[in-house]
């Protein structure tokens, strides 16, 4: 077999790897049932949904008076699995979980 030739997906053995960078090929956040919602005024900037997201779909930004901050939530890597509203400290939860409207 040619070094060049892609595999499809059929054609790779269980549990066979694919080259790096792939994963922002494929959008799975049409994969959740459950959305997180993000409350920017709630929010107090601890990162912890950050450090926690297993998809690495919370957005965040340098902030000139704030150091980094989060900015929202990427929807398209997003798979709904609620560890980011588990993990948020706050009373109020500044991430709330919310059925998927399609």
């Amino acid at each position: 077999m040619s070094e060049n030739k892609k595999l499809s997906a059929a054609e790779l053995a269980a549990g066979g790897l694919l080259e790096a960078g792939t994963a922002t090929n494929f959008h799975t956040g049409s994969w959740r049932s459950n959305k997180p919602i993000w409350n920017k005024e709630k929010c107090i900037n601890c990162l912890i949904c950050w450090i926690s997201c297993p998809d690495t779909s919370i957005k965040i930004a340098p902030d000139e008076k704030k150091g980094t901050v989060v900015t929202g939530i990427d929807y398209d890597f997003c798979k709904g699995c609620g560890i980011c509203a588990k993990e948020c400290p706050v009373k109020v939860q500044a991430i709330t979980m919310e059925i998927e409207k399609k």
